[in-house]
This record gives structure tokens, C-alpha cells and sequence, in this order.
């Protein structure tokens, strides 16, 4: 009895640290986000929208693929690249929705 407390303490420590540590790099990588556009939007605010932009596109690119269904045959490489940063992308949004950084 005691070693499957001791079992489910530490499993539930482990997810603790592991929430921890994804939702303080959400929080980091959301920071880091926002100080380069601002950097950027004072250095060129053309070159900053166009990049943003970009971005957006791509990511919006991965969702479709992610959420169409896949057509028959392989997948592009450019497609599975896109997917997979908008599944990141959406992982840390939803973490850094619960971060009480400001």
C-alpha cells in the first residue's frame, strides 16, 4: 500500500514539474514574441507585417492540413513541416492562455 502511494506521489510530481516547465516556455516563448515584433516594428514596420504575415499564413496553411483530411498518398514535406508548427503553435497558446505573466 505505502509503494503505490509512494508511486502516485511521485507520478503526480512529475506532472506537476512537466505542466510547469511547458507553461514557463510558453510564457518565455510568448515574451520572446512580443519583444521581437515590437524590436522589429521600430526598426521597419514593413518588413515586420510582411513577416508576420508570412507567419500567419503558414500556420494557417498547417491547420488546414491538419484539420483536412489527408488526400490519398504522401504527405509533402512542406505540409508536414507546416502541421507540426501549427500544432506547437497551438500547444503554447494554450498554455501561455493560463500564464499569469504580464
Amino acid at each position: 500500500m505505502i509503494r503505490g502511494i509512494g508511486s502516485f506521489l511521485r507520478e503526480l510530481l512529475e506532472e506537476l514539474a512537466g505542466e510547469a516547465v511547458l507553461t514557463v516556455v510558453a510564457c518565455l516563448a510568448l515574451a520572446g514574441l512580443a519583444l521581437a515584433f515590437v524590436r522589429g516594428w521600430e526598426r521597419s514596420p514593413l518588413v515586420t507585417g510582411g513577416a508576420g504575415g508570412a507567419l500567419l499564413a503558414f500556420l494557417g496553411y498547417g491547420g488546414w492540413e491538419l484539420l483536412h483530411p489527408a488526400r490519398p498518398g504522401r504527405r509533402g514535406r512542406l505540409a508536414g513541416a507546416a502541421a507540426a508548427t501549427f500544432a506547437v503553435a497551438a500547444l503554447f497558446i494554450a498554455y501561455a492562455w493560463s500564464c499569469t505573466c504580464s
